[in-house]
């Protein structure tokens, strides 16, 4: 089967780049292994996008929690941080329904993932959050 490994090398110049180093093993007519091939790809551009992108999402002045197909949480940056009191390493792969929104709201916020998670978006939709001492706050 093929790898993929990303790396950070230096050049002869002194810059750094990335590289995205995909190996895959060669075989002889037999199916034995008779050596590996590795291919590398220039990706210090996207690695710069995606490290921009992240900044960005960090340190916006609105609260953004992002979760994954199951609803467990994946970005929680410094505003929602501030806001509800939990640290990043606190919230990262919990459920976010069952463990930050109040009983009253979990089916409607389900409902809201469930459509944005199928290319649904949903306005403006209000709804609490619990703080880390338990309090109710609303968020947009």
């Amino acid at each position: 089967g093929t790898s993929s490994y990303e790396l950070s090398i230096m050049t002869k110049a002194g810059a750094r780049i990335e590289i995205l180093l995909s190996t895959t093993s060669q075989r002889n007519s037999e199916g034995d292994i008779v050596g590996a091939m590795a291919i590398g790809q220039d990706i210090t551009e996207r690695v710069a996008f995606e490290r921009e992108y992240i900044r960005l999402i960090d340190t916006a002045n609105a609260p953004i929690i992002g979760v994954d197909a199951e609803g467990i949480v994946n970005i929680w940056n410094q505003c929602a941080m501030q806001m509800v009191g939990y640290s990043t390493e606190q919230v990262i792969g919990q459920d976010f329904v069952r463990e930050f929104i109040t009983d009253d709201f979990k089916t409607a916020v389900k409902n809201v993932l469930d459509k944005a998670l199928h290319g649904k978006e949903t306005a403006n939709f209000e709804f609490p959050l619990i703080t880390i001492e338990g309090d109710r706050i609303d968020v947009l």
